[in-house]
């Protein structure tokens, strides 16, 4: 029996090459390119539709720790990521051209994958599925699983921040950096004066945005809550969050704010807005984002956009091992399992991909051990209330360790995901 995997985003790829790497036959049902999806921009299996990072490597961090427990799962995504990596500092930022070329030549070319090109609208009950559509389910598909689930299905929305060329960034007052001068300095720092963050401040605020649809409902994941609705706050939930000056200092001194750039491709000439995630229309992100000291003569490659994220009431459906609790057979991984991240996304592919053949094979499904961070996170989104569920990202809190040393965490979690794979991968 061949298994089926909807979606070739990262959850998709992964379970789709953890499956075929082991010999088994993966049929991967993509729609693209023949039903675009709304933030996507090119056929390309593990497309990053939002930010080229996927946060820190520093393994005392839960980001970090998730990243070794992928290696540890002979992760895809993160030989890419290796593969494509451009300078971050702490953080691990990739080419996302050479990141996504790099995953779909592994998909195209291994012969225990068939590639479909065409929109799922159903879930065969006859076989083993992989439901990886991701934050960005097609309308008919989505539909279909309301019906199928019981309408335990809900949605949340999600920003991408601007992309722009390096030759129109004013080095007069821009300076490289990385906050408090650890790792390189692959940050390009813009700073601010007390009375340029207000006028930007001001403009942000007021600034127009991008109209919703009268059925949509306006909900924001904290994370990727769009700049100009954290500013609404007050200014200070900027000052205190992306435009954080501390540890940004030039020449012993502190600006009021500072915007920083990373770095989005190998070649260095193109450059995201950390932390500016919007909805403003095309001409107002041109217009108010150009009053960023600094980026007066911006050159703009893409501009911010705002797109439906779908995510499913993972603690009323799910297992923690990822399979419907009503269809044992059908499994589902990525963001619409209510993980926010690449890295979650990812991870929980390859758990998919694993419980899935367990399966098919008869064999019992035994949940990921609580001391690893992929585990505690697929525990917290099938156990946590249904009543109010919310998308979460690896974290520490998640974990929820007696141990207090990060690296004694980091030690056990791994340890302990080895005994894991040994017994069920």
């Amino acid at each position: 029996m061949k298994i089926r995997v909807i979606g070739g985003g990262l959850a998709g790829s992964e379970a789709a090459y953890y499956i075929a790497n082991k010999g088994y036959k993966v049929i991967l049902q993509e729609m693209r390119p023949n039903n675009k999806a709304l933030a996507h921009h090119s056929d390309k299996f593990g497309e990053l539709v939002c930010s080229n990072s996927l946060k820190s490597k520093d393994i005392c961090n839960a980001a970090g720790l998730l990243k070794k427990e992928m290696e540890t799962l002979s992760s895809l995504i993160m030989k890419a990521a290796y593969h494509s990596e451009v300078g971050a500092g702490q953080a691990l930022a990739v080419d996302r051209e050479k990141f996504q070329n790099y995953i779909t030549e592994k998909i195209i070319n291994h012969p225990n994958i068939e590639i479909v090109r065409e929109e799922a609208t159903s879930i065969n009950d006859d076989e083993i599925s992989i439901v990886c559509s991701g934050p960005l389910t097609s309308d008919t598909f989505s539909q279909y699983l309301k019906e199928y689930l019981g309408n335990d299905y809900y949605y949340f929305y999600d920003a991408a921040a601007p992309l722009l060329l390096k030759d129109g960034i004013d080095f007069n007052i821009a300076y490289y950096k990385s906050r408090y001068d650890k790792g390189d300095a692959d940050y390009i720092n813009l700073p601010f004066t007390k009375e340029e963050f207000f006028t930007f401040y001001h403009e942000l605020v007021n600034a127009t945005r991008v109209e919703l649809k009268s059925f949509e409902k306006e909900i924001h994941f904290e994370s990727c809550m769009p700049i100009e609705v954290m500013a609404k706050r007050g200014y200070k939930t900027l000052t205190f969050g992306p435009l954080k000056p501390v540890g940004l200092e030039k020449d012993g001194v502190r600006p009021f704010a500072v915007v920083q750039l990373r770095q989005d491709n190998v070649n260095g000439d193109m450059y995201n807005i950390v932390g500016f995630q919007t909805n403003l229309t095309f001409k107002e992100q041109e217009r108010v984002f150009k009053l960023i000291p600094g980026l007066k003569d911006a050159k703009f490659v893409r501009y911010g956009v705002m797109h439906r994220n779908t995510y499913i009431n993972s603690p009323k459906l799910l297992s923690n091992n990822l399979n419907l609790k009503d269809h044992p057979n059908v499994f589902f991984a990525g963001q619409i399992i209510g993980v926010e991240g690449y890295i979650e996304s990812a991870c929980s592919g390859i758990i998919a991909g694993i419980n899935a053949i367990r399966y098919l094979n008869n064999l019992p499904l035994n949940p990921l051990p609580k001391e690893t961070v992929i585990g505690a996170l697929l525990n917290y989104i099938s156990f946590t209330s249904g009543k109010n569920f919310q998308p979460m990202n690896a974290n520490y809190g998640v974990l929820n360790s007696p141990l207090k040393d990060k690296e004694e965490i980091a030690n056990l979690s791994l340890l302990k995901l080895k005994e894991w794979i040994n017994e069920n991968a």
